[in-house]
């Protein structure tokens, strides 16, 4: 069996606000609670569990979604839409613009507890 991720927990503010707000800028389903986890789960498998944090900071971690130019186009409007900000970079020096990296296009903006999410249409050269 080749190694695979299957899932990961992401520690939020509101589990249930972090869920929903990224299923619903992606596209994706919220899935029924299980004990202290909300899930979101991805096209290739992986499970995304939301857990509300039992502590004050949550340390911000940064998660990247590869998606088709059409799904990019769907996910960016939704952005847009919802009035967040989005940068062209990780270290959220270019507001109001997307990137062209690796030939494909790349947004970053921040989940309701200050995760960095990323949707990018290529993956970087280094991942190929």
């Amino acid at each position: 069996m080749s190694v695979e991720l299957n899932h990961t927990i992401v520690f939020a503010r509101d589990n249930r606000a972090s869920a929903e707000f990224l299923a619903g800028l992606l596209g994706l389903t919220v899935g029924a609670e299980w004990g202290p986890f909300i899930p979101v789960a991805t096209g290739n498998g992986v499970t995304l569990d939301f857990a509300t944090g039992g502590q004050e900071t949550i340390a911000a971690q940064h998660y990247a979604f590869l998606v088709t130019e059409a799904e990019f186009d769907a996910i960016f409007e939704r952005i847009e839409q919802a009035g967040i900000t989005y940068y062209a970079d990780p270290f959220r020096q270019q507001p109001g613009r997307i990137n062209h990296n690796h030939g494909g296009r790349g947004v970053y903006f921040l989940d309701p507890s200050g995760h960095g999410m990323e949707v990018l249409t290529q993956p970087y050269d280094s991942h190929r």
